[in-house]
């Protein structure tokens, strides 16, 4: 019999439900929690299996909320909470960065917050500069956050159990695209380690450094840059905060060059933190300077003529993988047209609910 494969967003559900029935204090609360879509699908039917007491809706009142998320978590109970865009989360910044990361700090100890914020980000359908943003480093910049971008169903059921089974403040970011995503998921409990990167693809040319959605485009580049006969090799970040750099400095020194993929805009972004600790630890192995793969430094157009100019893709990722082997590249945008249709992952998207 083979590996059994589910879509991310059961992936996610199977945590949920798991983690619901080995402890009653898990609770799910947030935006669309119980609603009938069930946000992408990974709560539905979870509301009927556990009740309105441990699965229910929440006011459109970010700040107050995380508030209440905050609270309970202080008395014992382990809430999770759905913000259904990474930007409603923005107004309860106050409860995540000043709250929430800093207790068990400030109380030596005798005091943690066992607390999970989902937030979903990314891009698509053309969303534009409010709602398709990835600001994952933002969090990884507070001490006492723990930040996870799960890649895979596998990693999103065990690190979304390791989240809800830690002791401190845990916010784990879903892109969109990634829901219908399809992958080998082990039933029953399983955790996947926070902190710790996982090796997607060996290879001894570049070293190619990913999170998130952006670990899609650089698998689809490892297979073309294999073709060519350059074998890179790929890590998938998994956890930025705390992260283990070990693995990546160990490719580093192996490969000498070093791409890194980030779905986030370029300035200040967890791809420089990347590069600096490579830097810092491994400089006089590198034989070519670093490259960043990134949004660039502007906000997100809303136009489907803009946005398809605006993502980097696996061609991005080829060309810089080739400019570091001394190979000949292309203009991965070169064979974009402005009336292309760049902005869904595939025919079968139909929003960004």
């Amino acid at each position: 019999m083979g590996e059994r494969e589910l879509h991310y967003a059961d992936a996610l559900n199977e945590a949920l439900d798991i983690c619901m029935r080995r402890d009653e204090r898990v609770i799910l609360m947030g935006l669309g929690a119980p609603d009938v879509s069930g946000i992408f699908g990974s709560t539905t039917g979870l509301l009927e299996k556990h009740g309105p007491e441990r699965v229910f809706e929440t006011p459109i009142s970010e700040n107050a909320m995380t508030g209440v998320l905050l609270g309970a978590g202080l008395v014992g109970i382990r809430p999770v909470m759905t913000h259904v865009r990474q930007e409603f989360a923005m107004p309860a910044m106050e409860q995540i960065v000043n709250q929430a990361a800093k207790w068990h700090y400030m109380f030596g100890g005798q005091a943690s917050v066992p607390m999970v914020m989902r937030m979903i980000i990314g891009r698509g359908w053309g969303q534009g500069s409010q709602h398709s943003q990835s600001m994952h480093a933002w969090f990884a910049h507070v001490p006492g956050l723990r930040v996870l971008l799960p890649a895979t169903p596998y990693d999103a059921k065990g690190l979304l159990i390791s989240a809800i089974e830690d002791e401190n403040p845990v916010v784990i970011l879903e892109h969109r695209w990634l829901y219908k995503t399809f992958g080998p998921v082990p039933e029953g409990h399983y955790r996947v380690p926070i902190g710790e990167p996982n090796l997607i693809h060996p290879g001894k040319d570049v070293t190619i450094v990913s999170s998130s959605y952006m670990t899609l485009e650089a698998t689809k580049a490892v297979r073309s840059l294999a073709d060519d006969g350059v074998e890179a090799e790929l890590i998938d970040l998994r956890s930025i905060q705390p992260l283990d750099d070990a693995m990546i400095l160990e490719s580093v020194r192996k490969t000498g060059r070093l791409v890194v993929c980030d779905h986030a805009n370029r300035n200040a972004s967890f791809a420089a933190e990347i590069i600096t600790r490579v830097v810092e630890q491994a400089l006089d192995t590198l034989k070519a300077p670093p490259v960043r793969i990134t949004l660039p430094h502007s906000p997100t157009p809303t136009t489907r003529a803009l946005s398809n100019y605006y993502y980097p893709t696996d061609g991005h990722i080829v060309a810089a993988a080739k400019r570091l082997m001394g190979l000949p590249s292309e203009d991965p945008f070169a064979s974009v047209a402005p009336e292309d249709t760049l902005d869904v992952p595939d025919p079968s998207f139909t929003g960004p609910f």
